[in-house]
């Protein structure tokens, strides 16, 4: 079978003695002047790469896990074909681990004078800005013998945001809400509650509550009936020191951290009171305030999505001095932070007086589910020695959680999983309570 086009140029090129490769062109011409006209008309007809115009456009925010797609627009504006290979390069987590190179790479033809666009899907794995990398083009002649590389700079930016996979709490705790704020009325008392209306009494309601006034003008007993308060403030402290970096699963205990915080935050603005932000372990990392209800959420998601570990001692003292001055009013203080002993007992105990005195404070952090396994552990000396370890790391969180409770703080410690609807419920028992 006679072997024509870019095979036939392949087999004669290959046929070549090695020294005629190592005379370069000029050893070339000698041998074969044809056929190194053809090879040299091949990289002339390849279109320039430097000429090419590109832009992006596509999606600028995604919710980590889910999918982004990032448009490339070609345009030619030379007298000449494009056939080319294009890599878009993006950082290593914008995609899964494996699907870097099928996600990144495309092959492109513009004819002169016209446009094209592909497509690149990202898939991020970690929260944060992902900037966009150089374009890389590999441009064919019409025999694909040889070809023009350079690289485009084309920037853009994909905000990738914490993916709030606890709102799925969301309905039950709205509906405990609804019973709780007067819709469906019940009687609750305390401080910090709102007067709904008078009904008449039933057998079991609190005497304290009759309104002998409204009794007196009527054939029967009156009693108050009360709704918790809105426009609460509530103050959202982040503590993102180096004890947020633990690893518990497959994320750092900051992102269990902000999943609960945002659920906490879309009930409580629900609830009609206010919601604030504060990350900080030195300094402040991210301060959302004033934000209205409709606005808070996706604030709050936007400060959080650049938020990182920072591997260092968190200031507890600057921490509480930040939070008062945020909080200058009577508030709720959800602190998201560890319940390991040491930074606790030298760094939160002995400021923790200046919060409790004016704020109600709320003390959340994130429990190791590997460690409930460890406790069950048994059948081998190895396992033995997992469970002891694991009962005292338990138990040490138990004192630790005491001494916060004795200075009047409530306490929530849960896994990952658990967190989320753990404090959206110790928000509305404190609610019910009176107590915001």
């Amino acid at each position: 079978m006679a072997l024509t086009g870019r095979t036939a140029l392949l087999a004669a090129l290959g046929s070549l003695p090695v020294g005629v490769w190592d005379a370069g062109w000029a050893g070339l011409l000698a041998v074969n002047a044809p056929l190194a006209l053809a090879c040299a008309c091949d990289y002339a007809l390849a279109a320039p790469v430097r000429r090419l115009l590109l832009t992006r456009s596509g999606d600028t925010v995604v919710r980590l896990g889910e999918t982004a797609d990032v448009t490339l627009t070609i345009t030619n504006p030379t007298g000449r074909p494009l056939r080319a290979r294009l890599r878009d390069a993006w950082p290593p987590s914008s995609w899964q681990p494996g699907t870097e190179v099928e996600a990144s790479r495309h092959r492109v033809t513009v004819p002169a004078g016209e446009r094209r666009r592909v497509t690149t899907r990202l898939r991020p794995t970690r929260r944060g800005d992902r900037h966009a990398d150089r374009v890389t083009l590999r441009s064919y002649g019409p025999l694909g013998l040889f070809a023009r590389q350079g690289t485009h700079r084309v920037p853009w930016t994909v905000r990738v945001l914490p993916p709030f996979t606890s709102r799925k709490h969301l309905p039950s705790k709205l509906a405990r809400l609804r019973e709780l704020d007067g819709r469906t009325s019940v009687l609750t008392r305390g401080e910090g509650t709102e007067f709904d209306s008078l009904r008449e009494y039933v057998p079991g309601d609190d005497t304290r509550s009759i309104d002998w006034r409204a009794t007196a003008r009527q054939s029967t007993v009156a009693v108050r009936t009360w709704r918790p308060e809105r426009d609460r403030h509530i103050l959202l402290v982040l503590d993102t020191g180096r004890t947020s970096a633990g690893r518990v699963g497959d994320a750092p205990r900051l992102d269990a951290a902000l999943d609960a915080a945002l659920l906490l935050a879309a009930l409580a603005s629900r609830a009609g009171d206010r919601v604030d932000l504060l990350a900080y372990d030195r300094r402040v990392r991210a301060l959302v305030q004033g934000r209205t209800a409709r606005d808070v959420l996706p604030s709050l998601v936007d400060a959080m999505a650049g938020l990182e570990p920072a591997l260092v001692e968190t200031d507890a003292r600057g921490l509480t001095a930040t939070a008062l001055r945020t909080a200058p009013r009577r508030s709720l203080v959800v602190l998201l932070t560890t319940l390991d002993a040491a930074p606790v007992e030298e760094g939160l105990l002995p400021v923790l007086p200046q919060l409790t005195q004016r704020h109600t404070v709320v003390v959340a952090s994130v429990a190791d589910p590997h460690i409930a396994r460890m406790s069950t552990s048994r059948g081998s000396v190895d396992a033995v020695y997992e469970a002891a370890a694991a009962a005292q790391a338990q138990a040490e969180r138990h004192r630790t959680a005491q001494q916060l409770r004795r200075h009047g703080v409530t306490v929530v410690d849960a896994t990952p999983d658990e967190l989320p609807p753990a404090l959206a419920d110790a928000y509305l028992e404190l609610k019910a309570a009176g107590r915001l």
